[in-house]
């Protein structure tokens, strides 16, 4: 008899156990795709975050100290409180504990660098000071600024004497105080150990100030020293210094002890109280960068000044130039923000694709083992637990794995956008295989179908998600077309645009491209061989499950694309630029003389020079004996003329300047190109134009250009030099054509009269802002990661298909189907989609970037920003760009044919065929 309540024994062998074992390689391959997935989603927000820090700290950093550090400071109490009040408010325990008041008073993330924050006395006026042995470089006596610093110790070595030191109370009527001067003053102002400079009093007799020691900056550019570089290095200044011809005289600055500051309230030069806050370079973080400005702002005219006055007086003033600095950083970010976001929202689309993709192949495979557990009586919601539980074992600790390696190889940013990252492709590898198999077997079914659409219509449900996503991506881009690139609300539209345009392609392609195919499939099926007609077939008929598959591939050939045009362009500026500065290859050029004898011929034999350009260049020829100058360039036409057209700058044919070169005696009218400014003040007409050496041409302007190689400056006038004279002639610079020209033995050629400057180098230069440098990294990283997706996904999608493929070959063989003929037979059936893949990818890729092209600027991630204002560098379509990524698809689709074709040679023909097998 049967108990019905008797325990039944628990299964020896787990569900998820069992499933893991039964197919090691499938889990194998999931925990690596999830392992390098999530380290690439975690070390993209992490190596930003980096770049971003550093940007920002080598903005404040590469700006002097003048401009970087918060300066506050206070006047001396007035004459009208008492004496001892005056003198109490300058002495150092006062100023001391106004300085901790002000660092309490900060607000972060402004944090100042207490190492290079400095405050003390100093004097506003400049004192003049009549001591004779003092230079006097027109017969003016020197002035000095009298400085009172704390922390003098700290900051200099010192090269000779003593510090010095304050001898008991110094008070207003101190008549003798001590002081030090750096090594720079010293030297320039003839100072020494033991020399007196008399600083006239105001209601009282000369201060006296002994310098007792002579010291030496320990961090001569560091902010203590380098806020008022007259601390440590005279100025020869003019008495009018607009004019540069007005007499000059020496400032220095004297360095007193902090007890010796009441003293300068005996001279006339106001002495005032200074509070330097140097902001500490460690406590920069982009993330912070909005805190930091508003900070900042109320530090310098908001209510933090309002509190800092508390302490230290109503007329309490501040000021820095670090709310520019900031303001520049922010302004380089913005411009390369919308690079940054497209790459990571088209890079992380293709892998959540992928991982898609790599659940569907995994679903495809089980699809007969889990329409029978459906069979017999599993339900949905338990069926998706235990595949959600088989892939969370795995997914999980690879999720963690990838998280933990790009927390190891890029230290120093926050963990949490990384882990949150990580956590996403975690998620989307958990849930795509279950969310796939209860989509395929929410139905119970006895037997397994075919999945072509020549079996499985598309249904009106399917039709009518498909075109509201395509009404939706195509609004999504209209209205970024119409708002607009450039920032601001339109920075999500811009991210997603490729992946947009990626969405619309393949669900139309998909549609559509099977009905050409089936068209060509009747008449090559009239042709000999069967080879044709069947793959035509067979391609025609597709696959119900084939807009996953597109969409990666459109979308990774879109980001690719993208990207690659977007280094292209940043090289295109960059060349550009360079281009633009230095005119040709290399520039060698004399300033005033004509250039050494031979040099040319010098030059020509240098390794890498491929052409030599010689020119003579006239920059004080002045037309119609007027006073302003114009440079007169004298050229050989044919030389002059080739090099304009290799560098495109103001190319013309050479029969422009030989138009009468027959009749060049004297008094000969000389045909001259010219600028558009010398163009319109001097018309068309002959015109003299006064030579340097005396001598006279007459030209007339036949030919416009906005720019010339041989001349830097935008006014200019290029003439035949078989019409200047003998002096005129002579070469004073050398423009050189070829990229690989040796620098080194072209400066040793030239010499030391001569400047060299090469185009190379030039280039080199361009790149100053780690935030540049970070994107230019990253889009070369995003680029690499779409292209391996890319290829990832079209090995995926060509393996779902190979069981059913050699499975075709098996049976054909059986029917006397060579082995050329099936590797034929499977390279024609691939080549289709490949090849709709590669054109949709050109396609979309054109689409999204002239879609994005109108507003997106590389300027900011081309070029320093010194050079932004002046270089606009709009994004364009590369067709390397363009090209490249879709035809290695095409190659890679044709090889892993191949390879099936092959593999599946020498596997045989009574492996694939089983009793039962309907295909």
């Amino acid at each position: 008899m049967v108990n019905p309540f008797r325990r039944v024994d628990r299964a020896p062998a787990p569900w998820v156990r069992t499933r893991l074992r039964s197919a090691p390689g499938a889990s194998l391959f999931l925990a690596l795709l999830v392992v390098l997935t999530a380290c690439l989603a975690a070390a993209f927000p992490r190596a930003l975050e980096r770049y971003e820090d550093a940007g920002l700290r080598h903005a404040v950093e590469q700006v002097s100290p003048s401009r970087s550090v918060v300066s506050l400071s206070a006047p001396a109490p007035l004459p009208s409180l008492s004496q001892d009040l005056r003198e109490r408010a300058l002495r150092p325990a006062s100023v001391k504990s106004q300085y901790d008041s002000i660092l309490g008073t900060v607000r972060r993330p402004f944090v100042p660098d207490r190492n290079q924050s400095s405050y003390g006395v100093t004097t506003t006026v400049n004192q003049l000071v009549p001591d004779p042995w003092l230079p006097r470089p027109d017969a003016l006596p020197a002035q000095v600024a009298l400085v009172a610093p704390a922390g003098l110790a700290g900051h200099a070595r010192l090269s000779e004497g003593r510090l010095p030191r304050a001898s008991g109370t110094v008070t207003t009527t101190t008549p003798e105080v001590e002081a030090a001067v750096t090594t720079d003053t010293a030297g320039i102002l003839h100072i020494k150990v033991g020399s007196v400079l008399h600083v006239p009093g105001a209601g009282r007799g000369p201060l006296a100030v002994r310098v007792t020691g002579i010291v030496a900056p320990r961090e001569r550019d560091g902010a203590y020293w380098a806020t008022d570089p007259l601390l440590r290095t005279p100025v020869l200044k003019r008495i009018t210094p607009a004019d540069p011809y007005s007499a000059r005289y020496w400032l220095g600055a004297v360095l007193l002890p902090p007890e010796a500051a009441p003293a300068l309230l005996g001279t006339e030069g106001r002495p005032n109280r200074y509070w330097r806050l140097a902001p500490s370079p460690d406590a920069l973080h982009h993330r912070d960068l909005g805190a930091l400005q508003s900070a900042l702002a109320s530090l310098v005219s908001g209510p933090g000044l309002h509190q800092v006055s508390t302490v230290t007086g109503s007329l309490t003033e501040a000021d820095t130039g670090l709310d520019d600095v900031l303001a520049s950083y922010s302004h380089l970010f913005s411009g390369v923000s919308a690079l940054i976001s497209v790459a990571a929202f088209g890079s992380g689309t293709v892998a959540a694709v992928v991982l898609a993709m790599a659940a569907g192949l995994s679903a495809d495979r089980r699809r007969t083992e889990l329409a029978l557990l459906r069979a017999r009586g599993a339900s949905l919601p338990g069926l998706t637990a235990r595949l959600l539980a088989e892939t969370a074992v795995i997914a999980v600790p690879a999720g963690t794995v990838g998280l933990a390696v790009a927390v190891w190889a890029l230290p120093g940013a926050r963990a949490l956008p990384a882990a949150l990252a990580a956590l996403a492709v975690t998620v989307v590898a958990c849930v795509a295989l279950p969310l796939r198999a209860a989509g395929a077997h929410r139905l119970v079914r006895s037997s397994v179908l075919r999945q072509d659409v020549t079996s499985v219509r598309p249904s009106r449900r399917r039709t009518v998600a498909e075109l509201t996503l395509v009404t939706v991506a195509a609004g999504a881009l209209v209205t970024l077309r119409r708002q607009g690139t450039s920032g601001g609300s339109g920075n999500q539209l811009i991210s997603a645009a490729p992946v947009l345009v990626g969405v619309i392609a393949a669900l139309l392609l998909v549609r559509v491209y099977p009905l050409p195919l089936r068209g060509m499939a009747g008449p090559a099926g009239r042709l000999r061989g069967v080879v044709s007609h069947l793959s035509l077939a067979r391609a025609g008929r597709g696959s119900a499950s084939a807009v996953l598959p597109l969409l990666a591939l459109l979308t990774a050939l879109t980001t690719a694309s993208f990207g690659g045009s977007v280094l292209a362009g940043i090289g295109e500026a960059r060349d550009h630029s360079a281009l633009l500065a230095v005119r040709a290859d290399a520039r060698l050029e004399s300033a005033m003389d004509p250039l050494p004898a031979g040099l040319t011929d010098r030059v020509r034999r240098v390794s890498g020079v491929r052409d030599v350009t010689a020119v003579s260049v006239d920059y004080r020829a002045r037309p119609n004996d007027g006073r302003q100058t114009v440079p007169v360039v004298g050229v050989d036409p044919g030389d002059y003329a080739g090099l304009t057209r290799r560098t495109g700058l103001g190319a013309f044919p050479e029969g422009v300047l030989r138009t009468g070169r027959g009749n060049l005696g004297s008094g000969a009218v000389l045909p001259a190109v010219a600028s558009p400014g010398v163009a319109h003040t001097y018309g068309s007409a002959p015109f003299p134009v006064g030579m340097v050496d005396g001598s006279i041409v007459r030209v007339r302007i036949i030919a416009v250009r906005d720019i010339t190689p041989a001349v830097l400056g935008a006014d200019f006038l290029v003439v035949d030099r078989a019409g200047l004279s003998a002096t005129a002639v002579k070469p004073t610079t050398l423009l050189v054509t070829g990229p690989e020209a040796d620098g080194r033995v072209l400066r040793e050629a030239a010499g030391n009269a001569v400047s060299v400057r090469l185009r190379a180098e030039e280039r080199a230069r361009y790149v100053d802002s780690p935030l540049q440098t970070g994107v230019t990294h990253l889009y070369t990283a995003a680029v690499a990661a779409g292209a391996g997706y890319a290829v990832l996904a079209l090995l995926l999608s060509l393996l779902r298909a190979a069981p059913e493929r050699i499975a075709l070959l098996a049976r054909l063989r059986t029917m006397g189907l060579t082995r050329p003929q099936g590797r034929r037979l499977l390279v024609l059936e691939s080549l289709p989609q490949a090849v709709l893949a590669a054109v949709g990818g050109v396609l979309t890729g054109w689409a999204a970037i002239h879609l994005l092209s109108p507003g997106m600027d590389l300027t900011a991630v081309a070029l320093p920003p010194s050079l932004a204002p002046l270089e606009q560098t709009p994004l364009h379509t590369d067709a390397w760009s363009l090209a490249v990524p879709a035809l290695t698809v095409v190659a890679v689709t044709v090889g892993i044919a191949g390879v099936q074709a092959w593999w599946a040679g020498r596997r045989g023909a009574v492996r694939e065929l089983r009793a039962g097998d309907t295909g």
